[in-house]
């Protein structure tokens, strides 16, 4: 039996499709969780409020009158070639040990990893929240992972 390329295409478009919006139907499923926006400014004072600076540094931000939390300050904001998203930010507030880089800001209890972040979720707002967020994302930027150079290659 003889299937017409377009129907083939077409079918496969619909199956791709279907599978993809499945996934997120779920009761645990993130679709339609948003926000409200943030305002920049606010951010920045909740974050010296807050003083995330013991633990952090941040560029634009004088954290040096705060004695260190920590061996090494965790830097918020740079280059990575991931996209740095809005939910990713939020997360890393709210479940730090969620997923985050792995380094000297881990203890490891009981073969288990967790972040030495403090638990804000009782302390901080979700209008702090947001505005952290807001005041963050901007200090992160996409760098592209480098080119890598090939040779041509001919077939003979």
């Amino acid at each position: 039996m003889n299937i017409p390329q377009g129907l083939c295409c077409t079918f496969l478009i619909i199956s791709t499709a279907t599978s993809l919006t499945g996934c997120d139907q779920g009761v645990d499923s993130p679709r339609g969780f948003s926000l409200p926006q943030g305002d920049a400014v606010a951010g920045e004072q909740a974050i010296i409020n807050h003083r995330c600076m013991a633990c952090h540094t941040i560029e634009g931000l004088d954290g040096s009158a705060l004695p260190s939390e920590l061996p090494h300050k965790v830097e918020l904001g740079g280059s990575s070639p991931k996209i740095t998203t809005y939910a990713k930010l939020v997360t890393s507030i709210i479940n730090p040990s969620h997923r985050i880089s792995r380094g000297p800001h881990w203890e490891t209890t009981d073969g288990e990893s967790h972040s030495l972040m403090k638990n804000y979720n009782d302390v901080m707002t979700v209008t702090e929240l947001t505005n952290v967020v807001t005041y963050l994302q901007p200090k992160y930027a996409v760098k592209p992972l480098p080119y890598t150079p090939y040779s041509q290659y001919h077939i003979q």
